[in-house]
């Protein structure tokens, strides 16, 4: 019931009439269907995975490519965990690099949880990796050596054909720093820190629905 409220205060914030960007996850799913009687309305929709366009499809709408269409204006996802700040993790769906880049192409960034995914500070979650397959065991150790645990996730496989490393025992008191200390191992396709992109505001359902528009001291 909470992802559903969060999703319906987001339709409230979509302009039907330009292109929207939309991410992946349980609570984006309720948002695509939600969106399925303005259809008609919606000039396109650019999605970041494979699920997120069968749904979008099945809905109605008009799934077109980011190289195709002007950058979105609005782009509406999920999070595993945010912090007062507005970053993120995200990555549990292993859609985080398409979610990264259209995140990054859209003006505007819209997050929708639950209470649950508010945290204190980033690392609860383990931190996925997309990898390059052959970089593997290498990427596997540099993550140790910058204090995490990694874990290879089962037989997973990103819409990129790429594999994803969860890296747990981290404690991210400088997002930023680590997103760029990971991402610069070579093999590292994306990791799903977005701190660099945090979101623009922040849509928590809870007893009630909060939209909050800039980043807080503390929840």
């Amino acid at each position: 019931m909470q992802k559903r409220a969060a999703a319906e205060r987001a339709v409230s914030l979509v302009n039907f009439d330009q292109i929207i960007g939309i991410g992946s996850g349980s609570t984006v799913a309720e948002f695509i269907r939600l969106l399925a009687p303005h259809a008609a309305r919606i000039p396109g929709v650019v999605v970041a995975s494979k699920a997120s366009e069968a749904i979008a499809v099945e809905s109605g709408l008009r799934v077109v490519e980011l190289n195709d269409v002007a950058p979105p204006e609005t782009y509406f996802d999920g999070a595993d965990e945010i912090e007062p700040g507005f970053a993120m993790i995200k990555g549990g769906g292993a859609a985080l690099t398409r979610e990264k880049i259209i995140a990054s192409a859209s003006k505007r960034f819209v997050c929708m949880v639950d209470e649950s995914k508010l945290v204190a500070a980033l690392g609860a979650f383990p931190l996925p990796v997309e990898v390059i397959p052959m970089a593997r065991t290498f990427v596997s150790h540099q993550l140790q050596l910058l204090g995490g645990t990694p874990d290879l996730r089962g037989a997973a496989s990103t819409d990129n054909g790429n594999i994803l490393i969860d890296v747990s025992g981290l404690k991210l008191l400088d997002p930023k720093g680590f997103e760029d200390k990971v991402n610069s191992i070579p093999g590292v396709v994306c990791n799903g820190i977005f701190a660099h992109r945090r979101a623009d505001e922040l849509i928590i359902a809870g007893e009630s629905v909060r939209h909050l528009t800039q980043p807080q001291a503390m929840w």
